[in-house]
């Protein structure tokens, strides 16, 4: 606040004005000039019509018509550098009164990557874990997903997926088509992962499993990841997805006014 006050009294903004003021104006107003939030204005020229389609499968809906019983939506995606941290000294459960303790240094361990697919209409998850990423193990995860009994059968599969390097646009939509003609592609937006419901069950996996990270290797690592897959689907529902297409338009509506 002092350097603030000392602002405004430089450039003779007031005569005199004390620091507490200072504070009640930018309280009063909900203003806080220290702190700062990023975000990205969407750059993509065809974003609404993209978002949309996305939005519409969500409500069971592709290019106008509704989705059969023999249509399933997925939703897929890579979670990258899941490192393995060996703490330096054994973690402490926690203790009546006494959260848990891990050491703060550790060794590292090496890294995984977990390649997971998301049924949106039955909530249930499919993945494995894989030392690396790229266009094989994103390609064993399609094969994982589509030569199970529900999916090779189906009428259409729709696989939401952004535009990482393993799901291109311009090359995974044929490739796709070409080992499973029935799988249709179907690109987020450039910078609309928060579109992808598959990003809820990375959180969710996160706080429930991967926090604190504290395993000896990644075999423990891949181990627990799979375990904590086991367990979500005996009880997975799908989850509450309320962002429509009215939403995308207001959305879209306000960053035009703030460009």
């Amino acid at each position: 606040m002092a350097d603030i006050r000392a602002v405004l009294l430089q450039e003779r903004v007031v005569e005199a004005i004390s620091s507490s003021t200072v504070w009640r104006y930018l309280d009063a107003d909900a203003l806080r000039p220290w702190r700062h939030h990023c975000w990205i204005f969407p750059r993509d020229p065809a974003f609404a019509r993209k978002a949309g389609r996305v939005l519409d499968l969500y409500e069971g809906v592709w290019e106008g018509v509704p989705l059969g019983p023999r249509d399933y939506v997925l939703s897929a995606d890579e979670k990258t550098s899941i490192q393995a941290r060996h703490r330096c000294h054994p973690s402490r459960p926690p203790q009546p009164g006494q959260a848990m303790r891990v050491e703060h240094e550790y060794e590292r361990g090496g890294a995984v990557v977990y390649l997971a697919a998301l049924d949106v209409f039955r909530g249930r998850v499919m993945g494995q874990v894989s030392p690396h990423s790229g266009k094989e193990p994103f390609q064993a995860l399609v094969d994982l997903v589509m030569r199970q009994e529900l999916y090779a059968h189906a009428h259409r599969v729709f696989w939401i997926v952004d535009n990482g390097s393993s799901h291109r646009p311009g090359t995974f939509p044929a490739r796709l088509a070409a080992n499973y003609p029935k799988a249709i592609a179907v690109h987020l937006p450039l910078h609309a992962s928060w579109l992808n419901q598959i990003e809820i069950f990375f959180s969710i996996l996160q706080r429930k499993a991967l926090t604190p990270n504290d395993f000896p290797n990644i075999d423990a690592v891949g181990q627990h990841i799979l375990g904590f897959e086991a367990r979500y689907n005996a009880t997975a529902h799908p989850f509450q997805w309320t962002y429509t297409r009215d939403k995308l338009r207001h959305f879209l509506a306000q960053l035009s006014h703030a460009a």
